[in-house]
């Protein structure tokens, strides 16, 4: 007989109703939460731990979930961030030598829930075709209506506010005190790797919670500013569009990244939209229509800012765009020291062709350091 033969039966209810099934990898119960997948085939752990995921269940479209373990040094974040996980195969072992522990443990240890054995090729498919939407995994295979009620509960992707549940509750510090580079970045979600980034080129960086003010952040005396990644709807987030618009009208060196971006894009007039199904692969082709070059990027958004109002907008020029659909991948303010892109230079997982970018805000910091706070 399977050794897995024997574990208990689970499902995963859409929204509109429709019904998928597996099993239960150990740890039962439910999961709420947007469902979305993930077309990139390693760095399941960063994916997990990064909190611009939080609130979503998340399939990975790799047919092995698990095989290299876990290794303590490469989460995103202090805990897991999706809601719950779908796939194909899940790995209870693990092969990597260097790893810390197996995938469940991981999942046991944040009482993560999770379903396997499912045909994630189909789910993907209906999700592709209908659109991300809310959904239930739950163990509870026989308590359809009660799952039903409790899903019907659940608020919508768009207009909802999230950033708030994964922004650091205190300011911290990152990277060498005595670096001659000090960069404040708001935290909207921030991810390690990010951090690890600029502290790599030379900068000293504090990081603030979203609730804080434009006057606390700028008593630090940073030398740029910096707008992370992060979940949900950039709309909600009224105060840090506020604040980013006064940051850039100072002409202070600001860079944003992904939900950054979308807050850039509001503070400057341009609407953003939920997309169908969103970006979420560490293999989307962009380009860079300032060098004509492309990159392989790693992208992970469900929202993305009006291209036709970005165009017509005078303030701002386009400088990447996304290859599959032709949606804005990046932005500059004109005359202003200000940039952003919809996609993760830092990757974890992913690429490194973006990295550049991360050497382009310090150039950009240098250009203007010691030119405010006078």
């Amino acid at each position: 007989m399977d050794k897995y033969s024997s574990r208990k039966k689970a499902l995963i209810l859409l929204e509109d109703g429709t019904i998928f099934y597996g099993k239960s990898v150990g740890i039962e119960g439910d999961a709420f939460g947007e469902v979305c997948f993930n077309t990139g085939m390693t760095g399941y752990q960063e994916i997990f731990t990064d909190p611009s995921y939080f609130g979503q269940l998340m399939i990975t479209t790799n047919a092995h979930i698990g095989n290299y373990g876990v290794h303590d040094n490469e989460s995103e974040s202090k805990s897991i961030q999706i809601s719950g996980l779908i796939c194909k195969n899940f790995n209870k072992g693990f092969s990597r030598v260097a790893s810390d522990k197996s995938l469940l443990d991981f999942f046991n240890n944040h009482n993560l829930v999770a379903i396997s054995d499912v045909d994630t090729r189909a789910l993907v498919s209906y999700i592709r075709e209908n659109g991300s939407m809310n959904g239930v995994i739950s163990s509870s295979v026989d308590e359809i209506e009660r799952l039903k009620k409790e899903l019907h509960k659940i608020p919508s992707m768009q207009g909802l506010e999230l950033a708030s549940r994964v922004s650091t509750k205190k300011p911290y510090f990152f990277g060498n005190s005595d670096s001659n580079i000090k960069i404040a970045a708001i935290d909207l979600g921030i991810k390690k790797n990010i951090l690890k980034n600029l502290s790599s080129r030379g900068a000293y960086i504090k990081v603030f919670p979203m609730h804080s003010t434009l006057d606390e952040i700028i008593k630090w005396k940073p030398d740029g500013y910096f707008l992370s990644n992060g979940p949900g709807d950039p709309e909600p987030l009224e105060d840090i569009i506020k604040i980013t618009s006064a940051i850039i009208d100072k002409s202070y060196p600001l860079f944003g990244i992904c939900l950054g971006h979308q807050i850039i894009a509001l503070s400057q007039g341009v609407s953003t939209y939920k997309m169908l199904n969103g970006h979420r692969g560490i293999n989307h082709p962009v380009l860079n229509l300032e060098t004509g070059k492309g990159e392989i990027t790693s992208q992970n958004h469900g929202f993305a800012i009006n291209k036709e109002e970005t165009k017509k907008n005078e303030n701002i020029l386009i400088t990447h765009v996304h290859l599959n659909d032709d949606t804005v991948a990046g932005i500059k303010i004109k005359g202003k020291p200000c940039f952003s892109v919809q996609y993760h230079p830092e990757a974890s997982p992913g690429p490194h062709d973006s990295s550049y970018l991360f050497d382009q805000f310090i150039n950009l910091i240098n250009q203007h350091k010691n030119k405010f706070y006078e």
